[in-house]
C-alpha cells in the first residue's frame, strides 16, 4: 500500500511538472532611437530541453515566428531574429538540418515607429522538444505603446473587434470546430458556443460534445498507478542485480577466495563456532553496505533529477558506451583491469590489526578491492542499466541484489560448512563465464551508443548495422560454446566441452538465426527495446501503414459510437520528431498496424495545426492563467491539457465511446511489446465494459 501511495505522489508530480512549460520567457520593448524600437523575449530554457530557431522549412518542426495583430503608428521592421549559441543538428527523421537553442535564447522583432504615439500587439510562437516528448506551439503575448517623433503624423486607429471573452472549459458545452475554407485573417470575436447535444447521424447516438470534453484526469491517473510500472522497473533492476552477483560469483576473482574466507572464520573460533557463524553473516553484511554505500554516492553525486536524464542524454550513453567496451575488452583476455596492489595491501593490514565488527568490515573492503577486475564490468553494466531506468532509487534497489547474491554463499557455507566440499573447484570453467560475459557487454554497450547515434543523427548505428553487429556478437559466443572458437587464455588441454555450454551454444546461435530477418525489416518484437527504430532502416521489404481516418476529435467520436469500436487518441504535431521516431518504429509492427486499423478508432489531433478557427477565443486554465485559442491545434493541445491532464507529445491514450479513460496513457517508448500490452488492456477493458 505504502509503494502504490508514493507511486500515486511521483505520478501527480511528474503530470504538475509536465503540464509546466520547459521555456521561460520575459517580455519587454527597449526604445534603441527615436523612430525604432525593439521588443524583446528573453527566454531561459530548462536542462534537456530546446527551443526550434526561426526560419525552419516548413516541414520541419515548429520555428519561432512572431505574429502582430495591431500596429498602429508603427511598422514590422525586418524578419524576427534569434541571438545566442544556435546548435545546427542533422535530423534524420525529417531529413534536414534543424536548428535550435539550449539553455537560453533571445528573440528580437524591431519595429519602425511612424506616429507620434504607436501601440503594438501581438504574440511570439514557439516550439520547444526534448528527446522524448515535443511541448504543442506556446504563444507568448505582448502589448506595448509609446511615444513617436513629435513631428510624426498622428497614427492612424485600426477597427478592434470586442475583447474576447474568457471561458471556462469546464463550463461550456462545446468548442466550435468550424474553420475557414482558406487561410483567412483571424478574428479576436469570441467563439460561438453550441450547447445542443451532437448525435450521430446513424446507428449509436453519441454523448454530448460537454461530456466528451469532460475531464478525466484522476481516472486516467488511476490506471496508471494500478499499472505500476515503477514498481516492475524496480523488480526487474533487483533480479538483474541477483543476476549480476551470481555470475560475478563464479569468476576466477571471487570463487576462490569463499572457501579460504570461510575456513578463515570457522578456524577463528574453532572453540566459538556461533562466533565464527555470526562473523560469517557480518562479513556477509558488510559486503551488501559496502555496495548499496557505492550505489548511493552515485545517486547522490549525479542527483536524481540527472539520473533520469541519462536514458538518452548523448555524452554520457558514449561515456556507457566506452565504459562498457573497456570492460569487455577486459573479460576477452587482452588486458588486466586491476586496481594497486597497495590499496588492497593497506586494508588487508589494517583488518588484521584491528578487532571486532570494523576488523571484518574491513576484510569485506579487502574483498571488493581485490576482486574489481572481475566485478567491476558487471557492477558498471548493472549501474548503467539502473541509473538509466528514471528511478531514481533503481541503482540502490539493484546494487543491493548484487551486493545480496555475492555475500550469500559466504554467510551459507558459514552456516554449512559440509557443503564446501560439494562445491564445483576452481577451473577453467570461470574463464569461460568471464569470456561470455565479455560478449555480453560489448553487446550491451552498441545499445548505448545507439543512443548517441540517434542524438546526434550521425547515421553510424542505423538499424540493420546493428543487427549484423548483434548477429556477429551473438554467432560467434554461440561458436565459443560449443568449442568451435577459441581465445589466447582458454585452457588448451580442454577438448569437449560440457554440456551445459554446448546447450547455451545451441540457444545463443539460434538467437543470431532468428535476427536474420530483421536485416530485411522483420519487426524482431524480442529485442525491439534495444535495437534502432525502425524508420532509421533504409531496406525493408514490407513496412506497415497506418494512418488516422480522423483527425477531429467531435467527429471521430461519433465514427467510433456507429460502429461500437474503442478510441485511441493520438495526441501529435507535425513537427513532432519523436511522433515520427514511434510511428516508424512502432505503428510499423505488422501486430501493432492490425490492432490500429482494425481495433479501434484512431484519431491524430495536431497541436501544430495552423488552421485559424472561426472566431478565436480566450479560455481558463485550471491554474486560473489564461490562454488564446486562435488555431485548431489550439484546441487540440487545450483539450489534451484540461482533459488528460498532459502538454507533451508523443501521447497515447485509449477511451471508450463516452471519452472515458480505458487503461493508463502512453508516452514516447520504442517498445513494441509495451505498446501492444496498452492496446490489448485498452480493449479487454472495452469489452468488459
Amino acid at each position: 500500500m505504502k509503494n502504490k501511495i508514493l507511486f500515486v505522489l511521483a505520478l501527480l508530480i511528474n503530470l504538475a511538472v509536465s503540464a509546466q512549460n520547459p521555456a521561460h520567457f520575459s517580455v519587454m520593448q527597449k526604445k534603441v532611437s527615436p523612430t525604432e524600437v525593439d521588443v524583446i523575449f528573453t527566454g531561459k530554457i530548462n536542462a534537456g530541453w530546446h527551443v526550434y530557431s526561426t526560419g525552419l522549412p516548413a516541414d520541419g518542426p515548429i520555428s519561432a515566428t512572431l505574429t502582430t495583430e495591431k500596429a498602429e503608428g508603427a511598422q514590422p521592421l525586418g524578419k524576427l531574429t534569434a541571438h545566442g549559441k544556435e546548435l545546427n543538428v542533422y535530423d534524420k527523421v525529417f531529413g534536414m538540418k534543424l536548428r535550435y537553442f539550449e539553455n537560453s535564447v533571445t528573440f528580437i522583432q524591431k519595429y519602425k515607429i511612424t506616429g507620434k504615439t504607436y501601440k503594438i500587439k501581438g504574440y511570439l510562437e514557439y516550439g520547444s522538444c526534448n528527446d522524448e516528448m515535443c511541448m504543442p506551439p506556446t504563444d507568448v503575448d505582448f502589448n506595448f505603446s509609446g511615444k513617436g517623433p513629435a513631428d510624426a503624423p498622428n497614427p492612424t486607429k485600426q477597427p478592434e473587434g470586442k475583447e474576447a471573452e474568457t471561458t471556462d472549459i469546464s463550463s461550456m458545452a462545446t468548442l466550435s470546430a468550424s474553420t475557414t475554407d482558406t487561410a483567412t485573417t483571424q478574428s479576436t470575436d469570441s467563439v460561438t458556443l453550441n450547447d445542443s447535444a451532437t448525435t450521430a447521424s446513424a446507428g449509436e447516438a453519441s454523448p454530448s460534445t460537454g461530456e466528451l470534453w469532460q475531464p478525466v484526469i484522476k481516472e486516467l491517473q488511476t490506471f496508471n498507478a494500478e499499472e505500476n510500472t515503477t514498481n516492475n522497473s524496480l523488480w526487474y533492476i533487483f533480479l538483474m542485480g541477483i543476476v549480476g552477483g551470481l555470475v560475478a560469483l563464479v569468476t576466477p576473482c571471487v570463487w576462490p577466495i569463499i572457501p579460504m574466507t570461510v575456513s578463515f572464520f570457522l578456524k577463528r573460533a574453532k572453540d566459538d563456532k556461533k562466533k565464527g557463524i555470526r562473523d560469517a553473516i557480518t562479513y556477509g553484511i558488510s559486503i551488501i553496505v559496502i555496495y548499496m554505500g557505492l550505489a548511493a554516492i552515485i545517486t547522490a553525486a549525479f542527483g536524481p533529477q540527472k539520473l533520469n536524464e541519462l536514458a538518452t542524454n548523448a555524452p554520457f550513453n558514449i561515456f556507457f558506451f566506452l565504459l562498457l567496451l573497456v570492460f569487455a575488452l577486459s573479460f576477452f583476455g587482452w588486458f588486466e583491469l586491476t586496481l594497486p596492489s597497495s590499496w588492497g595491501n593497506a586494508v588487508d593490514n589494517k583488518a588484521a590489526s584491528t578487532t571486532g565488527l570494523l576488523s571484518i568490515f574491513l576484510m569485506a573492503f579487502t574483498l571488493s578491492l581485490v576482486s574489481f577486475s572481475c566485478t567491476a564490468p558487471v557492477v558498471g553494466l548493472l549501474l548503467v542499466q539502473a541509473a538509466t531506468s528514471g528511478d531514481w532509487v533503481a541503482p540502490t534497489v539493484g546494487m543491493f541484489g548484487f551486493a545480496l547474491a555475492l555475500a550469500l554463499p559466504f554467510t551459507l557455507f558459514a552456516l554449512f560448512p559440509t557443503w564446501l566440499k560439494q562445491a564445483p573447484k576452481s577451473g577453467s570453467w570461470m574463464n569461460m563465464v568471464k569470456v561470455v560475459l565479455g560478449f555480453i557487454e560489448l553487446a550491451f554497450a552498441l545499445k548505448f551508443f545507439s543512443v548517441a547515434d540517434l542524438a546526434y543523427g550521425w547515421r553510424l548505428l542505423d538499424r540493420e548495422t546493428f543487427l549484423a553487429l548483434w548477429i556477429v556478437i551473438f554467432g560467434l559466443l554461440g561458436l565459443y560454446l560449443i568449442g568451435k572458437l577459441k581465445f589466447p587464455h582458454d585452457d588448451p588441454e580442454q577438448k569437449a566441452m560440457p554440456v551445459p555450454a554446448i546447450m547455451l551454444g545451441m540457444i545463443s546461435l539460434a538467437f543470431t538465426v532468428y535476427m536474420i530477418p530483421g536485416l530485411w525489416g522483420a519487426p524482431l518484437k524480442a529485442i525491439s527495446a534495444f535495437a534502432p527504430p525502425m524508420n532509421t532502416q533504409d531496406f525493408n521489404l514490407q513496412p506497415q501503414k497506418v494512418h488516422a481516418k480522423y483527425t477531429d476529435y467531435e467527429e471521430g467520436m461519433r465514427a467510433a459510437a456507429q460502429t461500437g469500436k474503442p478510441v485511441l487518441i493520438d495526441f501529435t504535431g507535425f513537427g513532432c520528431v519523436n511522433c515520427r521516431k514511434m510511428e516508424g518504429s512502432v505503428w510499423t509492427d505488422p501486430e501493432v498496424a492490425k490492432k490500429l486499423n482494425e481495433d479501434y478508432v484512431l484519431i491524430s489531433l495536431y497541436v501544430d495545426d495552423k488552421t485559424p478557427l472561426k472566431e478565436s477565443m480566450e479560455v481558463k486554465r485550471a491554474d486560473g492563467t489564461t490562454r488564446t485559442l486562435r488555431t485548431i491545434g489550439d484546441k487540440w493541445s487545450y483539450l489534451q491539457e484540461t482533459k488528460f491532464g498532459y502538454l507533451a507529445q508523443p501521447f497515447y491514450v485509449t477511451i471508450d465511446n463516452q471519452g472515458k479513460p480505458l487503461s493508463g496513457s502512453f508516452v514516447f517508448k520504442e517498445d513494441v511489446p509495451a505498446y501492444l500490452d496498452f492496446l490489448n488492456k485498452g480493449l479487454e477493458n472495452y469489452r468488459n465494459r
